[in-house]
Order: structure tokens, then sequence, then C-alpha cells
């Protein structure tokens, strides 16, 4: 992992405070505006980016979309078409064709969500491109999730992965688009005080590098480690790396979320608890809404937000990509909107009542468990 100094950063809670900043920005493009998203709406939320994107190349930005062809799949592809006709140049990253069956390539997303802009700004985080209230559990609670906006060098290491994956996805399109694709220069010079990070996972080069992120925060933990996710279910190192750092005495809590929209998983994940439990793990279920964000601050110094899960899918399977970021500053305002958040929407879990559950319960947890490994493992996701 390559820390770049002389970085600025900035947190955007939910799509409400990230679409107005990412929308202005897009309308102040000037040359380049490059985008990868796993879901984009036709929604209240999605159609006022696409319009965005369509202005920009309307003014002759050069406007790229890449979204991925199952987590897109509900959008009308009228509502791609309108961008295309409006000069938008689009590719869809592994679309679906005829019936479909999780094959190993099949089930290889793009997970990430990423914005990069005139090679002056980017945003990266858990947000899709979809309403806070859509799929969401709740419908007066939004969906919790985070992103960020960052500026300076780190920039570059950013551009390269986008340019490389537009670039790959590219020879796989027929007929071929986008031949004149030169990537905008990022100056070295620094715009501020935060040391960054871009962290990415994919199938060949980067397989490991955001488990391989986190392992090394936890292991240097002396104090702290706060995480919040969605789905998880570590394989065997991570979960170890964890529970050690609880045996040392580090404070290890866990957010995670409370109202399944996948059953199976939060079965799973809940036959991991008494583990972690026994090393001094605190556990929290997200209550209000539905749990989208990914995130960790380890230390009051150390943090990362982006689209990767703890579980073997986004270690093992998808393309993810996080920012990590060495910066007491920002690492204090996450920590403090994860503990308001938990302080207001969030059940601690009782490890001895826990203990009680029924027998049922516990036969049911670790069925889905054993379904979910050897699910993972036959679509290639296996634990080392």
């Amino acid at each position: 992992m390559k820390i770049i100094p002389g970085n600025r950063i900035a947190l955007y809670k939910n799509g409400a405070s990230l679409f107005p900043a990412m929308i202005a920005a897009i309308d102040a493009a000037t040359t380049d505006v490059r985008v990868e998203t796993y879901i984009f709406e036709n929604d209240a939320s999605g159609q006022p980016i696409a319009d965005a994107l369509s202005r920009a190349a309307r003014r002759g930005v050069a406007v790229r979309l890449l979204v991925d062809g199952f987590g897109s799949l509900r959008a009308p592809e009228s509502f791609f078409e309108a961008m295309v006709d409006a000069g938008v140049k689009l590719l869809i990253y592994r679309p679906l064709r005829g019936k479909w069956i999780p094959t190993r390539h099949r089930v290889r997303r793009l997970h990430r969500k990423i914005v990069v802009i005139d090679g002056t700004l980017g945003f990266i985080g858990g947000i899709n491109f979809i309403d806070d209230f859509i799929e969401n559990l709740s419908d007066t609670a939004p969906r919790f999730d985070y992103a960020v906006g960052f500026q300076g060098p780190v920039l570059a290491d950013v551009y390269v992965s986008v340019h490389r994956l537009w670039r790959t996805t590219k020879w796989f399109t027929r007929p071929r688009i986008d031949r004149d694709n030169a990537m905008p220069e990022v100056s070295s010079a620094a715009v501020g005080d935060a040391s960054l990070a871009f962290v990415s996972r994919d199938n060949v080069r980067h397989r490991r590098n955001i488990e391989r992120a986190y392992r090394a925060a936890i292991n240097a933990a002396r104090e702290e480690v706060l995480i919040a996710v969605p789905y998880f279910l570590p394989g065997r190192r991570l979960r170890q790396t964890l529970i050690a750092a609880a045996r040392r005495g580090v404070r290890v809590e866990i957010l995670l979320q409370g109202a399944a929209d996948h059953p199976v998983m939060q079965l799973a994940t809940e036959a991991m608890y008494a583990q972690l439990f026994e090393a001094g793990v605190v556990i929290y279920e997200y209550q209000a809404a539905m749990l989208h964000a990914k995130v960790a601050v380890i230390d009051g110094r150390w943090a990362t937000v982006g689209s990767s899960n703890l579980d073997p899918f986004s270690l093992l399977l998808n393309r993810e990509a996080n920012i990590v970021a060495l910066d007491v500053g920002f690492a204090q305002v996450l920590r403090s909107s994860l503990k308001d958040e938990i302080d207001r929407n969030a059940r601690k879990l009782d490890a001895r009542a826990w203990q009680q559950r029924s027998w049922l319960h516990r036969v049911a947890s670790w069925l889905a468990l054993a379904v979910t490994r050897v699910s993972a493992m036959l679509v290639g996701a296996v634990d080392e």
C-alpha cells in the first residue's frame, strides 16, 4: 500500500450529502469525467446525476461511464441511451446474456464506486447511484453509508486504475469505442496535509490488497478498532487478527446489520459471534435502516472508506476500491459520526444472552455458514 502525502479529504454521509457535491463537480468539469458504479438507478437521485453527465458531454467534456452489468440491470436501456445520445461513452462491465447462472465468471462484479474529474478531484465510497430510501429496510430513516471526496497527488493512482479497467473492458466490446483515451495529468503538488492511499482489489495483481490493509492496521492497533460493515464473514486470517487485537487489550467494536436483507448471510455471520464474544469483541446491530457503510477507524488516526465488505465475495471476487487515510482530523470526524449512529440507532448485543439462544437458531446459523462457505468455494472465493 503506497501512502501519499499532501492531499485533502472530506467525508460525505449518505447520498443526500454526496450527490449535490458530485453533481456540482461534474457541472464544473472542463475536460474529463470518469465514473464507475455498481448500481445506477433512474430514480430521483440517479436521474440528476445522469443529467449532469449528459450536460458535461454536450459541452465537450470527455465523459466515460462504466456500470456493472448485474448491479445496474434494473435501469431501462432508454435511461443509458439518453446519456449515450448526449455524448457519454458507456461501457457495461460483464453484461448478462441469457439465463442467469452463478458461474465463477459471472459472480465477479464491478462493485467499485469511483468518480474522478479533470485530474483534480475524486470521489470514492460505498454509495451507489440510487435514492437513499430505495431498497432500504426503512421508510423513515435513510440507508446508512459513506463516501469521501479528495484532492491531491493520490489521484494519480486512482486514474491509473480507472484507466486500466476502462481499457480492459473496452477490449471485449464490439464495436470498439473511445480510441482516444489519454489520462489527464495529475499534479504532484501538495494541496493539503492528509496522507492517503488508494487500495483496490482485482483478480490479477491486487487480489488481497484491501484485506492486507485491514490486517496490517489491526495488527498495529493499540487502543481501538471500530468497524462498520453490512456483510461480515471474514476468512481465518482476518478473523484471527481481530481476535488477537481484542485479546491484547484493544477495544474492538463492530457495527453490523440488524435487519437482514440477506438472511442466509446474516445467519452465517451470527455463527461467528460466540468466538468473537469470547475474545472480548463488542458487537452492535444497526436498527434504524439498512446499513451499507464499509468503513473503519483504528486508534483515531487510521481510517478507510470504500466499497469493500468483509466477506469472501468482496475480499476474494469483486472489484473493490477503498481510500485509506492516515489523518487524525479525518479519522476523528469519521469516528464521531460512527459513534453517534451507534449511540442513537444501534443495539449492543449481550454476550451472555447470546449464549442462551435456542438450539434451532444455533443449528440454522452453522448450516448457513456451511452453505455460504461452500457457495464461495464453488465460485472461486477460497480463503487461504
